[in-house]
């Protein structure tokens, strides 16, 4: 249909018992997302009035597409956000991207949404060229991390570039090392991933590895220190993929029983709270009531954003042949969630690998 038209169409008493949106998804061969977004623009009509996407269908009704069915395609606009750009020449760009950035934009949200505040803007804004290899919405973007994923991320500058780095990804040249905290202790300081990850057939936003058929998967972990604390027993460790899926880390950590923390989509808790209150003498306490002391609950703890991050990158050079190696420190606010599980520490192990 076209993109400035309107389109009319009819139920037919074949269609009677359907909710409006599932009707409207198939019969435009879109989303039922999309159908909800035009349906709460008031953008469908059912004979010449608003309605509701869960409308059940009686037959005989004149329905009325005043949007277009399909999104417009999307392109990136340069945007003037900061970057921490760790290294950059004329082929390509080595960026530590913040938690909360997407890398693209996505198919998700609105357009404004998907439009801005992502790293390609940013890039558009920084450097005077990028690989088209991409397409509109992603140029110089070769590999991505999640959106509340920190660490560096390598960007091409121009397509001969790109080809190269994207062909050493392919062959798992690439070396990517993540530092993450997941909750609960390892039962051993070392292993091996080895586990095919697929969409969830109910849950689309989430990967998973229950799944035969999936994509091949491979993560190698290593425990850097358990810590005991009043909110549980948790497990810092660092993890080198051989393969780039999405969700991998989280998703692997999560099958083993071992969510990242901060990760609410695999099951980790949106706060951590301490199992059991901490008694807290005042230095000039309250008077006893009933032979009570006075008690303080130890505050609960939360992390707006998944505790994984890329913290070193090793490539080949695609123009010199040059190993370039790069490492990241673990930013301020994961730094200092360590500092409070471990300010308020009732027994590190203190056990490294």
């Amino acid at each position: 249909m076209s993109e400035h038209r309107s389109k009319t169409t009819s139920a037919t008493p074949a269609d009677a018992g359907q909710r409006l949106d599932q009707f409207l998804a198939s019969h435009l061969n879109v989303s039922r997302a999309r159908v909800q977004e035009l349906i709460r623009a008031e953008k469908i009509l059912l004979n010449g009035a608003p309605a509701k996407a869960s409308l059940k269908l009686r037959g005989g009704e004149c329905i009325t597409i005043l949007g277009p069915a399909e999104r417009p395609p999307l392109h990136a606009v340069a945007e003037d956000i900061p970057l921490d750009i760790v290294y950059e020449d004329d082929d390509l760009a080595i960026v530590n991207k913040p938690a909360g950035m997407m890398v693209h934009a996505g198919a998700g949200a609105t357009d404004d949404a998907r439009n801005r505040g992502t790293l390609v803007n940013a890039l558009l804004h920084h450097f005077s060229s990028l690989s088209g290899v991409g397409g509109e919405t992603r140029p110089g973007i070769v590999h991505r991390l999640d959106k509340e994923t920190s660490g560096l991320i390598v960007v091409a500058k121009n397509d001969e570039a790109h080809g190269k780095l994207a062909a050493q990804f392919a062959r798992r040249e690439v070396r990517k090392t993540y530092i993450a905290l997941v909750h609960g202790w390892l039962k051993k300081d070392r292993g091996t991933i080895s586990a095919s990850i697929s969409r969830d057939r109910v849950r689309r936003t989430r990967m998973t590895t229950r799944f035969s058929g999936g994509r091949e998967a491979v993560s190698h972990y290593g425990v850097v220190r358990r810590l005991d604390t009043p909110y549980g027993k948790f497990t810092l460790v660092e993890v080198k993929i051989d393969t780039g899926r999405t969700h991998q880390i989280r998703v692997h950590m999560a099958s083993l029983g071992h969510s990242v923390v901060g990760d609410t989509l695999y099951g980790a808790p949106k706060e951590l709270k301490a199992p059991q209150s901490l008694r807290i003498m005042n230095s000039n306490p309250l008077p006893k009531r009933r032979g009570r002391v006075q008690e303080e609950s130890t505050p609960a703890l939360s992390l707006p954003r998944n505790f994984l991050h890329a913290a070193r990158l090793e490539l080949v050079h695609p123009r010199t042949g040059e190993t370039l190696s790069f490492e990241t420190p673990l930013p301020g606010e994961l730094q200092d969630f360590l500092v409070a599980l471990e300010n308020r520490n009732s027994g590190d192990t203190g056990q490294h690998r």
